[in-house]
């Protein structure tokens, strides 16, 4: 399917046309549709419901960003969706030919934290019309709506990862990584310095994975890394 027509009407986002460059320092996202935020670096970044999502995507009125690692772009995507993660994308980073009008949506499958650092980023840089999906990847999928990839089939398990820091680091974030490939989430720091990192996951539990917290760091295997709760 061709997703590169879409032409604004009635005032709605639009793609096609001329480039955009990432310099628009706007830091407001448009939000025509009065969902929910949250803020991520500053910036109240648009929560739109899977089900909304999908109708743009049907109906070519959106583009899609996966803003987690290459690995897991290449295991599982939205079908059509470019790699840009976060939180700035990469260098030559396709959404620089985009249009700064189009009506941009960035997931990942934690489910909103890193798409929203990545929606932040571009909201910041003039995409006002940029949202993250709620739900994230999990939802899109769990509805079967369209997927690409590499291994699109394999079922994979959730894993939860708990861990404590000091409640001064509230609304921050805590990023987890596998060690040998790239493959990202996160999440955020509660009030009481709790946090829960969620991976949707089908590769080998013998992988390590560091979590990286903003006073410390460990490694593991998961099985290690959800056996209690983590602490510095």
């Amino acid at each position: 399917m061709n997703r590169r027509t879409f032409l604004a009407v009635g005032g709605t986002a639009a793609f096609g046309g001329v480039a955009g460059c990432l310099g628009g320092n706007s830091g407001t996202a448009a939000n025509e549709f009065d969902y929910e935020t949250t803020t991520t670096d500053g910036v109240a970044v648009p929560l739109a419901p899977v089900d909304d999502v999908f109708e743009w995507y049907e109906n070519d009125e959106a583009r899609f960003a996966d803003a987690r690692g290459r690995d897991q772009y290449e295991t599982i995507r939205i079908a059509d969706a470019v790699f840009s993660p976060a939180p700035d994308g990469t260098e030559d980073d396709p959404v620089e030919e985009w249009s700064t009008d189009t009506r941009i949506v960035t997931y990942c499958g934690c489910p909103h934290h890193l798409s929203s650092q990545r929606a932040a980023s571009l909201i910041d840089a003039g995409y006002e019309h940029t949202y993250a999906i709620d739900e994230g990847l999990g939802g899109w999928a769990n509805n079967g709506y369209p997927l690409a990839g590499s291994d699109v089939e394999t079922e994979r398990q959730t894993y939860e990862i708990s861990g404590m820091t000091s409640a001064d680091y509230a609304g921050q974030m805590v990023s987890l990584e596998q060690v040998d490939a790239d493959r990202r989430e996160a999440a955020p720091i509660a009030d009481d310095g709790s946090y829960t990192l969620q991976l949707h996951y089908a590769g080998s539990t013998d992988s390590r994975f560091r979590v990286e917290a903003p006073d410390y760091t460990t490694e593991g295997t998961l099985a290690d890394l959800t056996s209690a709760t983590i602490t510095a």
